[in-house]
């Protein structure tokens, strides 16, 4: 295994703004050719997905390629909308042409004739810069993505595209048999893009010369909270915790508990974590997940109830407004959890049964992922909700917020 954090970075340039087109190619070399032959060679890397998930890219783009008559449409999914999160905003700042590199040569391999870039409002005039300097053989247009939380889950992503309404859903046909205009659509992350674009140039080799075995390649990881420098770094997956931690510099405060993988992650003791790597089997064994790439730091300073209450409350206002689990159920939890938070009388046990009563029930998996923080908060904060719970609170006075959260959405 590689995982020295002196590894050069492969995705970032050095210096912050965007690279020009003669940049890109003078740092990468010109846009290599290739069509479907270029899938095992992804899969001889094993790359995954960046955006969550972590699904084979190889078996998304073989079953975006076999799908059927219909020509196929590729999407790269750069929406973002994790409040704390800016690993796919700062790629497509500084690396605007090794994202349209990557759906390019998806769109050879899949057979596609359109490639569509979803980006957030802050990033989309780079990207509209980069096409201009670009003549591609395929149709490239980019697209300001919705500003809400699950506009994020590709057939959001894809509904947003087709009707302005970025609504996910779980029920079939998947988007590799038909998505966007009734088409295969292959919907990525910028980031795994960007790394088939590596591949596509270097080789499976080359991409599994960091990382782990089971694991391979790097990462781009958020890293926010009570740190000196919240940024974003790429490190080789099976990284420890507390190495990418240092990255931004001393805690501004003693911790008690880092929030890993995004707002549909987990929290985790930081002690029990700080040791373990940072991969996917690494935090498997403390419940956790590198999810969307975030690690946030929680201070001693801070409620940890609170803060999950805060999140909880956010989510819940989040929902597409699909089904009564998402509609009620999370509204319901979110009022339960914040008047636990408050040092009201409340009932934990009747909030893990409303837990168990929406958890698998959505019509989408935004339930699901706030079940699952929530479940994380009894793990790591259980002495306190149950302070909390009797009334008694956690004895810590209200401190400022550590996680972002945007203004509340009217329904």
């Amino acid at each position: 295994m590689i995982s020295q954090l002196t590894l050069p970075s492969r995705l970032l340039p050095d210096g912050f703004g965007p690279t020009s087109l003669a940049g890109h190619q003078q740092r990468y070399g010109p846009l290599p050719r290739g069509g479907s032959e270029l899938i095992s060679e992804v899969a001889r890397a094993g790359l995954t997905g960046r955006g969550g998930a972590a699904f084979p890219t190889a078996r998304k783009l073989a079953a975006a390629r076999n799908a059927g008559r219909r020509t196929p449409i590729v999407v790269a999914n750069g929406t973002e909308g994790e409040p704390a999160s800016a690993k796919d905003k700062v790629l497509l700042a500084r690396s605007p042409h090794l994202v349209v590199d990557g759906a390019v040569l998806a769109a050879g391999m899949v057979g596609a004739d359109r490639a569509v870039l979803v980006v957030h409002h802050a990033v989309r005039e780079i990207l509209d810069a980069a096409l201009a300097e670009r003549t591609d053989p395929i149709r490239v247009e980019v697209h300001t993505a919705a500003e809400r939380f699950v506009a994020g889950e590709a057939s959001a992503v894809v509904h947003w595209i087709a009707r302005r309404a970025a609504v996910p859903t779980a029920k079939p046909p998947r988007l590799s048999e038909r998505g966007l205009h009734n088409r295969p659509t292959l919907v990525q992350n910028v980031e795994t893009l960007a790394h088939l674009a590596l591949i596509a140039r270097y080789g499976a080799s080359w991409f599994r010369s960091a990382g782990t075995a089971a694991e391979p390649g790097t990462m781009l990881v958020t890293i926010a909270g009570a740190v000196a420098e919240p940024c974003v770094r790429e490190v080789p997956i099976g990284t420890p915790v507390g190495a990418v931690l240092a990255l931004a510099g001393e805690p501004t405060r003693p911790l008690q508990a880092l929030l890993l993988g995004g707002y549909y992650g987990t929290w985790a003791d930081v002690e029990t974590v700080l040791p373990r790597p940072f991969s996917r089997a690494g935090l498997a064994a403390v419940g956790g997940d590198v999810g969307a790439g975030l690690i946030a730091a929680l201070p001693k300073s801070a409620c940890g109830v609170r803060e999950t209450a805060r999140l909880v409350r956010y989510l819940a206002d989040e929902s597409a407004g699909q089904c009564g689990p998402c509609v009620f159920g999370l509204d319901a939890i979110a009022d339960e959890l914040q008047r636990i938070s408050d040092g009201r009388t409340g009932d934990n046990g009747l909030l893990r049964r409303w837990l168990g009563q929406v958890d698998g029930r959505g019509a989408c998996a935004h339930p699901d992922g706030v079940v699952r923080l929530i479940r994380s908060a009894f793990a790591v904060f259980g002495d306190e909700l149950r302070r909390h719970a009797d009334g008694h609170g956690c004895g810590q006075l209200p401190s400022s917020p550590v996680l972002p959260i945007p203004p509340r959405r009217r329904r």
